[in-house]
């Protein structure tokens, strides 16, 4: 046990050393988000961001980038060069985001149209479609068409046109000509054939004489 004699000299020396803490740059006034501030004339304590301003590493100088546009228009060509990369990435991602309503194959007979729950979407093997410049899709994922809600919050810009790519591959894959053949390669005498169980999912089977991709299965 301290004696008082030892024990008052030592609690006053704590109070010293605690008047000498001072936390106004620690814990400083503020307001919570959405909070009434009578200081701004609008009563809002957040503050818009001053005009003009960049989130850093957020600028959007490329406008056709992260619009898909020229004006107003849908625009027909990639902003980057299409790789095998980018394909495999944009085959990826389609058939997380994409597959459950547009199936694997493009056709429109996914998972949940399958089953009911939404109104079918189109084929991306229609002529309307397949003569639709790549930046139409690549808008329709950044702010939905119809019933189909926009994927800018999931689906990164980069990743959007991978995946616009990847539509051209799944539509060249059902409607390419022998002009598209790169000089010396093989054209094969069938259409793979594509079942995904359960969703209705299929690719056509060739028809003898038929055109490429025309053929349906018997």
């Amino acid at each position: 046990m301290l004696s008082p004699q030892k024990f008052v000299p030592l609690l006053l020396l704590a109070v010293m050393g605690t008047a000498g803490c001072r936390l106004d740059m620690h814990v400083q006034p503020r307001y919570n988000p959405l909070a009434k501030s009578d200081f701004f004339p609008d009563q809002r304590a957040a503050r818009p961001p001053v005009e003009g301003t960049v989130a850093r590493g957020d600028e959007r100088a490329d406008t056709y980038f992260y619009t898909g546009k020229i004006g107003n228009n849908p625009g027909d060509y990639m902003p980057f060069p299409v790789t095998r990369e980018v394909l495999d990435r944009g085959r990826e991602r389609f058939n997380i985001y994409c597959s459950p309503c547009h199936s694997r194959v493009g056709d429109g007979n996914g998972f949940v149209p399958s089953r009911g729950f939404a109104r079918k979407p189109p084929s991306y093997h229609i002529d309307r479609l397949r003569n639709a410049p790549i930046g139409y899709f690549y808008d329709v994922m950044t702010n939905g068409f119809g019933i189909m809600l926009d994927y800018s919050a999931q689906i990164s810009p980069r990743d959007r046109w991978c995946i616009a790519a990847y539509i051209r591959a799944l539509q060249l894959s059902q409607n390419a000509s022998q002009s598209d053949v790169p000089e010396g390669q093989s054209v094969p005498s069938r259409i793979p054939e594509f079942v995904e169980p359960g969703t209705g999912a299929t690719l056509p089977q060739a028809v003898p004489g038929a055109k490429s991709g025309k053929g349906r299965p018997e």
